[in-house]
């Protein structure tokens, strides 16, 4: 009854959409990663091509809300959302040629942009593409905490192609990860989102052609705003999906559990807590579709990247709180793994770092707001 009032076009896509995901996890199943990612672009949610953004994140909630996975959401998400719709202006046909399979998940690509001392701060990047005498760029350096490094075949990796800290001194370029002079690192031991790997990818004088560069030499500040600024309007679509079967849960557990004679649900205490988890998962509905409608209006970038960071903040910590709230009336439960009712605490708690740390976002809300407050 909480979305009676939603756009009836968008909760047919949830619903389908679950319908598609509940018929694809018995088949996910002890697959590896890339094996999931093929069974899961089957859905046809990595075509970007094909349906506005408004109905790819109705998608992404109804496999969340189908039980798949957060981690494979997650990871869909952030290609889609963090690379493959944001990079299409600067795609030239040679890279879209090497990228043909992203649409049917036979390529897998990854965002290479944080460094041990870059992250937040992507002037203080040392990875170098140096300009070689016949065009092309001789690539050095190290990029860390990559999501899906392990096992992607391209990289959209930033780089220093100036010396200065201006805008213009950082490029981004597709890389082949399979080339001469690319080294993986093993998959991280993570606590959060664990069935997703991340690593270390490493660059030994790799050979960049010319075309590799995405818009050309400079233009890497440009991608890179474009890329997080889409990825925190929509990333953490891939919460919708828990958070309704949190609340779900929560609410069926509360009916059949009984405490002192009486229905836990009777408990005003639990009504004041179900009642602030729909309040989380209503506000990150409303917030998450109303930014994706504004894309599909045609808002632009530098329109949404204030609005995409609030959007980013919000939902992660109502996403934390939800699950704090589901954990805390779950009882033990909501620690046993093979109770029916375990709670993944970390991995929320985690997504408040994912595309720009919350903390560091408020400064940059505050600073949109006329503050003149410094990095």
């Amino acid at each position: 009854m909480l979305f009676v009032n939603e756009d009836k076009t968008v909760e047919q896509t949830v619903q389908e959409s679950c319908l598609q995901g509940q018929a694809l996890r018995p088949e996910l199943e002890g697959k590896t990663f890339r094996e999931q990612w093929l069974l899961a672009a089957r859905t046809g949610l990595l075509r970007a091509s094909d349906g506005t953004v408004t109905n790819k994140l109705a998608m992404v909630e109804g496999l969340g809300l189908s039980g798949i996975s957060p981690a494979l959401c997650y990871a869909l998400a952030s290609q889609l959302f963090g690379m493959q719709l944001p990079m299409q202006a600067w795609l030239n046909a040679e890279q879209r040629r090497q990228l043909a399979g992203l649409e049917d998940g036979e390529t897998v690509l990854c965002h290479a942009l944080t460094e041990a001392h870059g992250g937040s701060d992507p002037m203080s990047m040392e990875t170098v593409a140096q300009r070689q005498a016949d065009g092309s760029y001789r690539l050095t350096g190290e990029k860390r905490f990559i999501t899906a490094a392990p096992v992607a075949d391209h990289a959209l990796v930033f780089v220093r192609t100036g010396k200065g800290r201006s805008p213009f001194d950082l490029s981004v370029a597709l890389v082949d990860l399979s080339a001469p002079g690319v080294e993986r690192g093993a998959p991280l031991d993570k606590t959060a989102l664990p069935c997703v790997p991340m690593g270390v990818l490493s660059f030994d004088g790799v050979r960049l052609e010319e075309h590799s560069l995405l818009g050309g030499e400079g233009a890497g500040f440009s991608v890179m705003t474009a890329t997080t600024t889409w990825e925190r309007a929509l990333l953490m679509g891939y919460a919708l999906g828990p958070m309704r079967r949190m609340l779900d849960q929560t609410v069926a557990w509360s009916r059949e559990r009984t405490h002192f004679g009486r229905s836990m649900s009777a408990s005003h205490l639990v009504a004041g807590h179900v009642a602030d988890m729909s309040l989380y998962l209503y506000r990150s509905r409303k917030l998450l579709y109303g930014i994706a409608r504004r894309i599909d209006a045609g808002v632009t970038v530098r329109q949404l990247s204030g609005e995409a960071a609030m959007v980013k903040i919000s939902v992660s910590e109502d996403f934390t709180r939800l699950s704090q709230l589901a954990a805390q009336l779950g009882g033990v439960r909501s620690y046993i793994g093979d109770s029916g009712r375990a709670i993944d605490l970390i991995s929320p708690l985690a997504s408040m770092t994912y595309a720009g740390v919350n903390d560091l976002l408020r400064i940059s809300v505050a600073r949109q707001a006329g503050l003149p407050v410094e990095n």
